[in-house]
């Protein structure tokens, strides 16, 4: 077995592997070389969870494509600093202007080679680019990883761990979060492709759902083990990223249901078969129907991750929509502004529906004036937040 110490010379970008899975026996090797050599730099993608044992301080640049609540507190900090693209775009940067020189990765053990388990995200893109990869082979982790074993030359393995995906649970779904998913679940057709973003709200779609429905989605949650044992399943599922607890991971664990972002979140193939459903949410919705999901005036919450890709590609679906849904107030204060607190994410010609909790509108053939009219409509008593 190699030593990843050994592995780092001055100056290389390491692309830390995201998700749930991330390698976490091999940071205090990270720490080490990053405060040896002064100049690394560290390129992170989705982190669900704070890292305490990895000293983001230690390196000169830390990046991050989709920044995840567990940099949240980083981000603010000015230690890591997001890059605002969408999940699409990430293949695309990771060969081009923010090639890594060494991806880092947690890797299982299968009876024909050596596979991704609880993520594949952006990592086989990384390695079709010809980025070497450093991994340490997860003892306690399925495998639900639907491509073929990664190459044999392309991996240097570290050594082996008992570390497991990390478990996340979503809080209890508020009284407004369950009326606005009773609203979208009713616009989803029997056998439609359907996508839920992260948190309490897709969770909560998906125990709204009331027809049979394909799983489409870049983040896989687990009340997808519900909607099976409900028998409201269709075939396997797509996604980047499994998040749940180990109820999820053990169901997962031989599927093949995990695929590269570059499959996940191709537009071409999202738009095109069966309706497809984007069902998302908003930090704040303009009165001209555009989206903010990065954050508010004072901080950064989130990415633009698959937002925007999701939204368009259901735009384009021929029987499908793009739903943003958002309850109209929240802590105390209107989700309904005149001006974004942040850049657009995600544009108004890609939402074709809001849902909150006291129903929904259509905007799809609307002019801009009848939009805002829609929206101050839904909106009703909580009105529009002025800048």
């Amino acid at each position: 077995m190699a030593d990843l110490e050994q592995l780092i010379t001055p100056g290389m970008r390491i692309a830390l592997a995201d998700g749930t899975g991330s390698p976490r026996s091999l940071h205090e090797a990270l720490n080490r070389s990053a405060a040896r050599h002064g100049d690394l730099r560290l390129l992170l993608g989705w982190t669900p969870f704070a890292e305490p044992g990895l000293d983001l301080t230690q390196f000169a640049d830390v990046r991050t494509v989709m920044s995840g609540w567990g940099l949240r507190g980083a981000v603010t900090a000015g230690t890591v600093t997001p890059i605002p693209a969408r999940m699409s775009a990430v293949p695309g940067l990771l060969a081009g202007p923010l090639r890594p020189d060494l991806l880092v990765a947690t890797v299982v053990r299968t009876a024909d080679g050596l596979r991704f388990g609880s993520e594949v995200s952006w990592m086989r893109a990384a390695i079709d680019a010809g980025i070497p990869v450093a991994a340490v082979v997860s003892r306690t982790t399925g495998c639900a990883d639907a491509g073929p074993p990664l190459r044999a030359d392309a991996v240097t393995l570290l050594g082996e761990t008992d570390d497991a995906p990390r478990e996340l649970t979503f809080a209890t779904p508020s009284p407004e979060q369950l009326r606005i998913c009773e609203h979208a679940a009713g616009l989803v057709p029997e056998g439609a492709r359907l996508q839920v973003g992260p948190g309490q709200l897709g969770a909560a779609m998906l125990r709204a759902v009331r027809v049979p429905v394909r799983i489409d989605s870049g983040l896989l949650p687990e009340q997808v083990v519900e909607l099976d044992e409900r028998g409201l399943l269709i075939g396997e599922p797509m996604a980047a990223y499994l998040v749940g607890s180990s109820r999820l991971y053990e169901w997962a664990a031989g599927r093949p249901v995990l695929h590269g972002l570059e499959i996940t979140h191709d537009l071409g193939r999202l738009s095109g078969g069966e309706p497809f459903i984007a069902f998302n949410t908003a930090i704040e919705v303009d009165v001209a129907g555009q989206v903010n999901v990065e954050g508010t005036s004072s901080a950064i919450v989130g990415g633009i991750g698959g937002h925007a890709d999701y939204a368009v590609a259901a735009t384009r679906s021929v029987g499908g929509l793009s739903i943003i849904a958002v309850a109209t107030s929240h802590k105390g204060r209107s989700t309904l502004v005149r001006t974004l607190s942040r850049p657009v994410s995600t544009p108004s010609q890609d939402v074709d529906v809001v849902v909150t909790e006291r129903g929904w509108v259509d905007l799809r053939g609307c002019t801009r004036p009848e939009r805002a009219k829609a929206l101050l409509d839904l909106w009703g008593e909580a009105g529009v937040r002025e800048p």
